[in-house]
């Protein structure tokens, strides 16, 4: 199962969900038994086209290498057993990660020492998309960003643009919890990560839905029934972290997407009331946004049916 079930209430609302980290809770987390295989996959979107899933505007070299010197820092401590961080003479680290079975070595800060730019490379020892949003500019621009795993946006699109217009398309997002949003934002504090979880459902699974490719997924809804729908619908989660880093005031935004077929996530009745309340209370605009309208009926008599129906779905 996935490590977050989002809905906590039964009507669908507009909410930010944010909180500070627990105790015990880790800025990055390791999906390990998906490590490898989804860092494979960055590193395949990147070669295929390197652009569209990697962005920085010039001059945010600095809030880089902060990234990577918090990610790397904060990774050692962590997870001890997956990644160790030794610092030499002149400063140079001496990075490890079991996972990948990797050893690098570089100064903090020169460009040279590393074959690729500074959030780029931390991205690639990372499950989570990494985003920067510049703290001194009026309304949080985006600034850099290594984005393979988008639902439904991409970098072209919002790169350069304050946060708001970031969410524009999102319905009511700035009537709702814009002026929160912005408040939430200035009062980061370095040390006192927050963080949410949002959810989408979906028919394909699919990590990397650019715009581009929504064409290569749509036929999915074709065919989806009560019976089936629990296999071939996901939960797709993105259990998002915000951090503002201490020297620059930018703020790093992470986002670690899951992905499972519902019927795996619903294994109790209430859970499954759960999910079916908040599907029919989401709003005809947001619905749109989140493209529920081919499975929203199919998928909501899957979960409404009695317990007797309710057993393996039918094949694909």
């Amino acid at each position: 199962m996935l490590p977050y079930f989002p809905f906590e209430q039964d009507t669908y609302a507009t909410a930010l969900g944010v909180r500070a980290l627990r105790a015990g809770e880790t800025l990055i987390e390791i999906d390990a038994p998906h490590y490898a295989a989804e860092l494979a996959l960055k590193a395949s979107l990147l070669r295929e086209d390197f652009r569209a899933r990697f962005q920085a505007l010039p001059g945010t070299e600095p809030l880089q290498w902060e990234v990577l010197r918090l990610l790397l820092t904060r990774m050692a401590d962590e997870s001890p057993a997956h990644f160790t961080r030794l610092e030499g003479e002149g400063g140079r680290w001496h990075w490890r990660n079991a996972l990948l079975g990797t050893d690098s070595r570089f100064v903090p800060g020169d460009a040279e020492s590393l074959p690729l730019a500074p959030l780029d490379w931390v991205g690639r020892q990372v499950q989570e998309d990494l985003l920067v949003l510049d703290g001194a500019r009026e309304g949080f621009p985006l600034v850099a960003g290594q984005l393979c795993f988008p639902s439904g946006w991409c970098l072209d699109q919002k790169l350069g643009r304050p946060l708001l217009e970031v969410h524009a398309p999102v319905p009511r997002f700035a009537e709702q919890v814009g002026a929160a949003t912005l408040r939430l934002m200035e009062g980061l504090k370095p040390g006192r990560t927050v963080t949410r979880c949002n959810w989408a459902l979906t028919v394909t699974d699919r990590l990397c839905m650019e715009p581009r490719a929504r064409a290569e997924w749509m036929h999915l809804f074709d065919g989806l029934t009560p019976q089936n729908a629990g296999e071939r619908c996901f939960l797709r989660l993105e259990r998002q972290t915000l951090s503002r880093l201490p020297e620059s005031g930018a703020v790093l935004f992470t986002i670690h997407t899951y992905l499972a077929p519902v019927a795996g996530e619903v294994p109790t009745p209430e859970r499954r009331r759960r999910l079916a309340q908040v599907l029919r209370t989401v709003p005809d605009d947001m619905s749109g946004y989140k493209r529920l309208g081919p499975l929203r009926e199919p998928l909501l008599a899957y979960l409404e049916a009695p317990p007797s129906d309710a057993g393996p779905s039918e094949s694909p």
